[in-house]
């Protein structure tokens, strides 16, 4: 059944619930056992004891299963056209990654109609609500001339609100040898054309893509009209991301993994997020990032996906987690607030990735006891219900549409 967010809802009978909210319940996961949780017009209007539970409009029965914040997925590529399991394969065979390989669904993505590229990102959004992601970052990047840049981002628009301008990706092919001519063109055409659909600027500083003075270019044109920096740093090598982000103030740095010790000091001291995509890692082959040198650094981490057609098309934070746990040593804790409230550091929000009064009703219940069976039973499709703003928006019990 779907419940209107006018109404309140009580959730009760959870075996374990996880609040990000340590003044709530045990430990930096604010775990309460045996709980329950009251939504009311879209926002948390309570979370405790299932014994000392209001009364409200509407129960749910969890049968002892865990409920989480929904998970917050702060860096995903979901407009584009076509797909590219052809270089998938042939990484597997050995042949080494390349950020070149984004031309190809640049020329995919020009192609494709409107309604063609809307309808897969409505797929690939609906795919990221089933393993429980209810807040999604969008982000443009495989347009790259000023028209189909802006159609895309006004796609990422209507699917949410956190949407991210990546004019900068990598240089498009008419731009062959004169890269610094389409970071002039970006700074003054593109981002002007887009910036009131946009949120966020973004850029892959990274070699085979923008150097250091090219991106700070494009950031600080995006941050001229209001949009906030991100940076795609360190992926490929050691370079100038992480002090680039660090120093621009920018919200999150991704991807992150190869870092010097003044990184780890720079990030350390500043609000920038280190987000971890290790599905990418997973899909390239790629070194992990080293998660267990950043958080004992004191660095704010989160976890994203990164669905994108070439080298991380999976929308499952679910599998990111397990990933993040058995290959980045995180904690299960760790890797589960890195999902939720890492996520929403990453976009500045904290309305959701937590779930105490006053934040948005999002929340999602696991065929399982405990959060641990996240990265415990991995592959396995354990989330049976997503709330979002109160509304059961999935439930694995209930036919899709």
């Amino acid at each position: 059944m779907t419940m209107d967010a006018a109404r309140s809802t009580v959730l009760t009978n959870i075996g374990m619930l996880v609040t990000n909210d340590p003044g709530a319940g045990a430990g930096p996961l604010g775990l309460i056992r045996d709980a329950a949780v009251v939504f009311d017009g879209g926002t948390v209007a309570w979370v405790g004891p299932s014994g000392t539970a209001p009364s409200a409009d509407a129960g749910h029965d969890l049968g002892g299963r865990a409920v989480l914040p929904g998970f917050v997925e702060s860096h995903a590529h979901l407009v584009f056209g076509g797909e590219r399991a052809e270089e998938f394969a042939a990484r597997m065979a050995g042949h080494p990654y390349a950020a070149g390989g984004i031309r190809t669904t640049i020329e995919a993505t020009r192609s494709a109609t409107d309604e063609e590229l809307h309808a897969n990102s409505r797929r690939l959004l609906a795919e990221a609500l089933r393993s429980g992601s209810t807040t999604v970052e969008c982000k443009t990047g495989y347009g790259q001339t000023v028209g189909h840049e802006l159609r895309c981002t006004r796609i990422a628009a209507s699917l949410t609100g956190e949407v991210t301008l990546l004019a900068a990706h990598v240089p498009p092919p008419e731009y062959d040898g004169r890269t610094d001519d389409y970071v002039t063109m970006v700074c003054a055409e593109m981002i002007d054309a887009c910036a009131s659909e946009a949120k966020w600027i973004d850029v892959f500083c990274e070699r085979g893509a923008f150097d250091r003075d090219q991106a700070h270019a494009v950031l600080t044109a995006g941050m001229a009209r209001g949009l906030i920096p991100r940076v795609h740093g360190n992926q490929l090598g050691q370079g100038p991301g992480v002090q680039l982000a660090v120093d621009l103030g920018a919200a999150s740095v991704d991807h992150v993994c190869y870092t010097t010790q003044s990184d780890l000091d720079a990030l350390a001291g500043s609000s920038t997020v280190a987000t971890l995509l290790p599905a990418a890692d997973f899909s390239t082959r790629n070194k992990y990032p080293d998660a267990r040198a950043l958080i004992d650094a004191g660095v704010t981490v989160a976890l994203g996906a990164d669905c994108n057609p070439g080298t991380s098309y999976t929308t499952s934070l679910p599998f990111c987690i397990a990933l993040a746990v058995r290959d980045m040593h995180m904690t299960p804790d760790e890797a589960v607030w890195a999902a939720t409230a890492g996520g929403a550091r990453a976009l500045r929000r904290d309305d959701v990735g937590v779930l105490r009064p006053g934040a948005r009703a999002d929340a999602l219940a696991l065929d399982a006891p405990s959060y641990l069976h996240l990265a415990y039973r991995p592959g396995v499709p354990l989330v049976t219900d997503v709330w979002r703003s109160g509304v059961l928006a999935y439930s694995a019990a209930r036919p899709r549409p």
